[in-house]
């Protein structure tokens, strides 16, 4: 399922940081285009949730009931106590999870996504037994009823959710907190956790679900997964009903400002790495350091709309008189290797600010890279 893709299947570049390359985001689509499980599942299991909620009559049938499962044998209540939320607000957050992990459903597939949804829940439901059973054992109490609706196989996605998307620092609280791309889905998460007594008893088991399954143990993607029939079929009669139609804008407004954040973050830590390791060389020597050069970032990493104006004109050399230099400029003449300037200008800029940012940065192409971002 996932594990034959990875993080190659979200970044373009594969084996290269994602927080240096601007084509490799992790951010959410911005719709359900393209994602009709994931829609309809929000459609259809809210629409339940609604109805339940105005018919309270019928809530006994969608009860999560464990001990009847098991002493008295009423299968269906798997199906039903697994499927419908009968808490409004394990409906709502569990449909923002679906909601942003519907990537999944966008990157690999409808069938896939399905796969692992069915895997899980068959997963989970074993393990809901053995894990009430455990808790019976260890604390002698008898767990009756467990929180109702699709609420393991969505703890089970955050497992691929740790380990196929990758980390992009946003902002920081209070200087040491560190907000990141996936901290709302966390937080959602773990009020979802905190919703019911025994929701921690699903929550774990998704999570033990969920890692069996993306790990592959004893070919379990081989054995739990949606037949091609079966999709086939959902495409020609679900897939109509539930898709979206491609948005304008698949970009949404905020994502730009968000860029530009983590982008301006970024060239401030490398700011005041420079300017730190320039300040211990200066205090190592006994020679005095003039202190404008402390402070002079621009003089090395001038704009690239302005470099030409700045640059200074260069002297012609005399041929007869002047002994050749044996120090090579920094900026100007260091060697830029074709390969580098190839890899810049595939990520989207020019090959002229490709090499103006490879000489400036001394051919070290992740300062090149951040300072293209910047500029």
């Amino acid at each position: 399922m996932f594990t034959t893709t990875g993080s190659r299947g979200l970044c373009k570049y594969p084996g290269r940081s994602v927080k240096s390359l601007p084509g490799c985001r992790s951010s959410l689509p911005a719709s359900t285009y393209k994602a009709p499980l994931s829609k309809g599942l929000l459609l259809v299991l809210n629409g339940l949730t609604v109805m339940l909620t105005l018919l309270p009559l019928y809530q006994d049938l969608f009860l999560y009931n464990v001990q009847a499962v098991s002493q008295q044998h009423q299968i269906w209540r798997l199906l039903c106590g697994r499927l419908v939320c009968l808490d409004v607000k394990d409906s709502f957050c569990s449909s923002l999870l679906i909601y942003n992990f519907r990537i999944f459903e966008r990157r690999f597939g409808t069938r896939k996504f399905a796969s692992f949804l069915l895997g899980t829940w068959c997963l989970s439901a074993l393990m809901d037994f053995l894990l009430a059973q455990a808790f019976q054992f260890l604390f002698d109490y008898e767990v009756e009823e467990l929180p109702a609706g699709l609420l393991a196989p969505v703890f089970s996605l955050f497992v691929p959710f740790y380990l196929s998307i990758p980390t992009m620092p946003v902002t920081q609280v209070l200087g040491h907190i560190h907000i990141t791309n996936k901290s709302l889905v966390y937080i959602v998460g773990l009020q979802l956790l905190t919703s019911s007594p025994f929701m921690w008893l699903l929550a774990l088991s998704g999570l033990i679900s969920g890692g069996l399954y993306y790990s592959n143990v004893v070919r379990l993607q081989k054995l739990l997964f949606v037949p091609s029939w079966v999709s086939r079929i959902g495409r020609y009669i679900l897939e109509p009903i539930f898709s979206s139609s491609q948005p304008t804008n698949e970009t949404p407004l905020g994502m730009g400002a968000t860029l530009d954040i983590q982008r301006q973050q970024r060239m401030d830590m490398l700011d005041q790495q420079l300017l730190l390791a320039q300040y211990n060389e200066a205090r190592r020597n006994t020679r005095q350091q003039p202190q404008a050069g402390l402070l002079q970032w621009t003089r090395l990493f001038p704009s690239l709309r302005h470099r030409g104006q700045n640059r200074p004109p260069v002297q012609p050399r005399p041929q007869a008189h002047t002994q050749p230099s044996t120090q090579q400029p920094l900026l100007d003449n260091s060697p830029v290797t074709e390969e580098q300037v190839a890899m810049l200008v595939e990520m989207g800029f020019s090959r002229i600010d490709a090499l103006e940012a490879l000489r400036a940065s001394n051919n070290d192409i992740n300062m090149a890279t951040n300072f293209l971002l910047q500029h």
